[in-house]
């Protein structure tokens, strides 16, 4: 990807400037591929986040906290992506028998169900992003991305 031209620019932006600004567009494209990859399942990719959180939890509640805290869009409105997907009967929500301020969240059988549907989706997306990348190209980039 030129960065130049994808921003349509004929000026030679500087190296670091135009390393942050190939991050976003990659971010972008990254986004915009696994967005369209849920489009079919009417999730989006905090809701499908919030999915495999609870898979994880294989079967212990999780209460609202506990997601914000695995979120990988910290900005996300927990609250809403739990109601959207209470609304397609992806989750059960419900109050603490020893807490009654705490509420519960567990993934559905439904939910489950769905989520594998997603998982293979999202795992041919995945491979999609990453196929002009060796496996030792994947670990360097890892190297290079953690030193953020």
């Amino acid at each position: 990807m030129n960065v130049e031209e994808v921003i349509k620019t004929e000026t030679k932006i500087p190296l670091k400037p135009r390393s942050i600004i190939h991050l976003f567009l990659v971010h972008n494209k990254i986004k915009e591929h696994l967005t369209r990859a849920l489009k079919p399942f009417e999730v989006s990719l905090q809701q499908f986040n919030v999915l495999r959180i609870l898979r994880g939890r294989k079967g212990v509640p999780a209460n609202l906290s506990n997601l914000n805290e695995r979120m990988i869009n910290k900005m996300s409105n927990t609250t809403r992506l739990v109601d959207k997907l209470l609304a397609k009967g992806y989750v059960d929500r419900s109050i603490c028998p020893s807490n009654r301020r705490k509420v519960e969240i567990t993934i559905t059988m439904e939910g489950e169900k769905v989520l594998s549907k997603m998982d293979q989706t999202i795992k041919r997306s995945e491979e999609e992003l990453v196929q002009n990348f060796s496996a030792q190209e994947l670990e360097q980039l890892n190297l290079l991305l953690h030193k953020f």
